[in-house]
């Protein structure tokens, strides 16, 4: 007796010890283990245990496609890619097909945007950001810049910083969305970045989209003792002095009311000017201390505590207080009033969640900073608050900035400051796992969400490709004669129909009606599936004329079962092999075809995603070449799944049908 047969209970794990064995390593490697014996000897023990065991054709199947190790691992890829874009998507509460942000557009993979230079880190005294990077201050007057720091297709690397500043004594500085505005100790402003729209520098001619900066700021210096402020807008800048009169300047076209600003008479003095999404905010100095703002809806909207009570007008909700600071987010006002509370004014919708605004009763603002789509503030008590959207992350306060003395806030990014200058918590957008698209969106986010479609489109089309083949297979093999003929042209036809031309003329055509994007998507995959059906019906309709001259089909008929009983129920089942391969094989095909339509234009359209139309950027030569981001990982999940799927639909025709293999 063997020493297997000596010691059955060897438990779970030993046999799947064994299992492992002979799966990765052979039957005989793990024979020859359990038995002690010569590989040779193992082998033909194990060949002739293989010879004498009776097992059933479903199990010999298992075990065959089991020791096909490029099979087991393509099916453990398939599987797990399935559970992946289908559970994921249930972790990303704040996914939208539509969802964009204009500050982040093609960012590049990594997570780079809160990597604050270590030089830095001990010795802070200013942060700003707006878009993709960060730029800093030391006590020292030195600058840094971080992030995702190169400028699109510009050939412009921001973090590039001119010599002439890295050898000035730098006071203040601050960043746009593609600039960075700094200011040294004896006056002198810098700029560097993108100019094209009137940024920094001087601008030739006269352009009306433009607000130039001012002569004085050109060709001298500005009293540094005299700042107050200085702020970038999304293509704009404004020096703000202690006096309340400002330096302005940028793109006119990036704020409504940037002109108005310029155009300003310099006795209207200011307490605060801050940007928004498309205006720019002022707090008028004086003993009203009123807001001047281009936003709608600030005088009618506003509320306090971040609870319900809205006010009808808001110089009736402040009574006697003023003013002191407006902090401005994309279309958000958080107002700094006299008695040390917030309110904030503009759009007030349970999108931004300004309502979590938890701070306690009592505890006055210290501070407020302001991102893309959020506010962080520092209370009374040492503690920092934080409200708004907090899709990335930008609201989740870490647990280490309670005892701050400082905050800063950049587009998606805060950093809570010491006593020290120290850097003591940072939380927010660190960077993107594959990168952005040119929208802004997160490319992971969206192949996932793409998976899922391109998966079910497949899976949908040749459930009704099955259906259908397998109807007319059966039917046609089965009668023969005059029905087998009609059929077979009937394929035929269907066969010679060009299948891409005629899917695009058919989307084309949907793409003027008025249809819902869920009636097309469903639209899209009948025509996958009744355009595929005729390469299985021939298939089956092989197998069951010859599987109908077997003797259990006669026996069948002479017992008086049914025709259709008899095709259906007992043929069917001895050819399900073969179908179960082609089943396969057309899944990965109907993928490639809905990945084919959609990256043509014709299939599913943007902003709903799938792995085609997210290669639609990979015929453009500037994204390939500076954006390989946007379409080499769609590419990768299209291209593993569909190989991994014709792998095992090979190896299933393979084990399935020995011959096929011996023939090989």
């Amino acid at each position: 007796m063997s020493k297997n047969n000596k010691n059955p209970s060897k438990g779970f794990l030993a046999t799947l010890k064994r299992w492992g064995k002979r799966m990765f390593f052979g039957g005989s490697n793990a024979l020859a283990d359990e038995l002690e014996l010569s590989q040779e000897e193992a082998a033909e023990r194990a060949r002739q245990a293989d010879i004498e065991e009776v097992v059933s054709p479903t199990r010999q199947i298992v075990r065959n496609f089991l020791h096909r190790k490029g099979a087991v691992v393509a099916c453990c890829v398939v599987i797990a890619m399935f559970l992946f874009v289908f559970i994921a998507p249930m972790f990303m509460p704040y996914y939208s097909d539509s969802y964009t942000e204009p500050t982040q557009k093609s960012v590049a993979p990594g997570f780079r945007m809160m990597n604050v230079p270590d030089e830095l880190k001990k010795d802070v005294k200013m942060i700003d950001s707006y878009g993709t990077f960060s730029v800093g201050l030391s006590n020292a007057g030195k600058v840094y810049v971080w992030g995702e720091t190169r400028l699109g297709t510009t050939g412009i690397d921001i973090a590039d910083i001119p010599d002439e500043v890295k050898k000035a004594n730098i006071k203040y500085v601050s960043a746009g969305i593609d600039h960075i505005i700094a200011i040294s100790d004896e006056g002198k402003v810098y700029g560097w970045g993108n100019s094209y729209l009137g940024q920094f520098g001087a601008v030739e001619g006269e352009n009306v989209a433009i607000t130039p900066m001012p002569e004085e700021l050109l060709n001298g210096t500005i009293n540094v003792d005299n700042i107050k402020e200085l702020e970038c807008g999304y293509q704009a800048t404004v020096i703000l002095m202690n006096d309340g009169s400002y330096y302005i300047w940028g793109n006119n076209n990036a704020y409504q009311n940037l002109t108005n600003f310029a155009n300003i008479s310099y006795d209207s003095k200011f307490e605060d000017i801050s940007f928004a999404l498309n205006n720019i905010v002022g707090v008028r100095k004086g003993g009203d201390k009123t807001l001047f703002t281009g936003m709608k809806g600030l005088y009618n909207k506003a509320r306090t505590d971040m609870d319900d009570a809205v006010a009808d007008d808001l110089k009736k909700f402040l009574g006697d207080r003023k003013i002191m600071k407006a902090t401005a987010a994309n279309t958000m006002i958080c107002l700094t009033l006299s008695d040390g509370s917030v309110c904030f004014v503009g759009d007030v919708s349970p999108t931004y969640n300004y309502k979590n605004l938890d701070m306690p009763s009592g505890v006055k603002a210290v501070d407020v900073q302001s991102g893309t789509y959020h506010f962080t503030v520092l209370g009374s008590d040492g503690n920092v608050y934080s409200c708004g959207k907090e899709e990335l992350g930008q609201c989740k306060v870490a647990d280490g900035a309670t005892g701050a003395t400082r905050i800063f806030s950049g587009a998606f990014q805060n950093y809570a400051i010491d006593e020290n200058n120290d850097i003591m918590a940072k939380w927010g957008l660190s960077g993107y796992l594959f990168g952005t698209d040119t929208t802004g969106a997160p490319i992971f986010e969206r192949v996932v969400n793409a998976g899922k479609m391109t998966m079910t489109v497949g899976a949908v089309a040749v459930i009704i490709s099955t259906i259908i083949g397998i109807i007319i297979g059966c039917l046609s093999g089965y009668f023969g004669g005059k029905v087998d003929i009609l059929l077979m042209r009937i394929a035929e036809i269907v066969s010679a129909i060009p299948f891409l031309p005629f899917a695009m003329l058919l989307s084309a055509v949907m793409g003027r009606m008025d249809l819902p994007e869920l009636t097309r998507i469903m639209i899209i995959m009948c025509i996958l599936g009744v355009l595929s059906w005729p390469g299985l019906a021939r298939i089956v309709r092989g197998q069951v004329l010859v599987a109908r001259e077997q003797e259990y089909v006669t026996a069948a008929k002479a017992m008086g079962v049914k025709e259709s009983t008899i095709a259906f129920k007992h043929i069917l089942p001895n050819v399900i092999s073969v179908i179960l391969v082609t089943l396969t094989l057309d899944f990965a095909g109907c993928m490639l075809t809905e990945s084919s339509l959609s990256y043509l234009g014709f299939g599913v359209q943007y902003p709903r995603p799938t792995w085609g139309n997210m290669l639609t950027g990979a015929n453009n030569e500037l994204i390939i070449s500076n954006f390989w981001w946007q379409w080499l990982f769609p590419a990768i999940f299209l291209a593993v799944t569909t190989v991994c799927i014709n792998i095992i639909g090979d190896t299933l025709r393979d084990v399935m049908d020995p011959k096929s293999t011996s023939e090989r």
